[in-house]
């Protein structure tokens, strides 16, 4: 379960805002000011946050979770080059990435793929949809994305290591061992204990053969799935529409109460 929700939707609010630095600023522990919000960026976030009428919520249910798990991994894994999260629903590259660099930052010594899925049926997700797209990958498809990827993410990194040589850091990585992989799904009561847990990634040795570091499996526990997305959703809209106020000093009563039917109004 999440501990924390009201922490957390501030800080995918801030995601849904386009202001992803400021969130990793506060992970790695960096005091930073609050970035401008205005009413567009909130028009904004709250159509994200938005399942349109008509359809079904799994896009926008999967980018809060592929966010919640891009937090999730800063908070794991200091010193690494983590790549911006998406702020587009149902974006078809990689869900995450993440790069380990060598102690001196110059050159990359794992590149971790992340798999994120938010579903009511975890172990088919994960036999018909994951297991499936990891073998692809041990197989070398999608290099060149994962190249494109991995170099964009290093250009970033440049902005705090300018003596970076990328050109030659994407030349040294050995892909075939570098490749490795970060599966987070969202479980119900049945796989709740550790026995159900194991028994949900079976396979993963299979699809990503080798040592124990290649493979990476977390889970988190919604008994009702849809329902604390679309809760938390209506959450992170009104941390959105309070950021706005704040920052324009408009507290009146009145204009929070509309903002907040306006919200409701586009989520339901």
């Amino acid at each position: 379960m999440v501990q924390d929700e009201e922490k957390l939707a501030q800080q995918v609010a801030r995601v849904a805002l386009g202001q992803f630095r400021h969130v990793s600023k506060i992970l790695a522990g960096v005091e930073s000011a609050d970035p401008a919000t205005t009413h567009d960026h909130v028009a904004d976030a709250i159509e994200l946050l938005t399942v349109p009428d008509g359809e079904d919520p799994w896009h926008r249910d999967g980018w809060i979770f592929q966010t919640i798990s891009w937090i999730a991994a800063h908070q794991q894994s200091h010193g690494a080059v983590t790549r911006p999260p998406h702020i587009i629903k149902a974006h078809k590259g990689f869900d995450g990435l993440q790069l380990q660099m060598t102690e001196d930052g110059k050159s990359v010594t794992a590149v971790i793929i992340f798999e994120d899925k938010a579903t009511d049926n975890p172990r088919k997700t994960i036999r018909e949809d994951v297991w499936p797209g990891i073998t692809a990958l041990e197989s070398g498809k999608r290099v060149n994305q994962l190249t494109h990827d991995v170099s964009a993410a290093l250009e970033t990194q440049k902005y705090f290591d300018p003596d970076l040589d990328i050109d030659a850091a994407i030349s040294n990585i050995l892909w075939k061992n570098a490749r490795r992989y970060r599966v987070s799904i969202t479980v119900g009561e049945t796989h709740n204990v550790e026995q159900a847990r194991e028994r949900l990634f079976k396979g993963f040795e299979d699809s990503a053969p080798g040592g124990v570091e290649r493979r990476r499996a977390e889970t988190i526990h919604l008994p009702n799935l849809r329902k604390w997305m679309q809760q938390f959703a209506i959450r992170v809209s009104f941390t959105t529409i309070s950021k706005s106020m704040r920052r324009r000093r408009t507290t009146t009563k009145t204009l929070k109460q509309r903002a907040r039917e306006c919200a409701l109004q586009k989520l339901y």
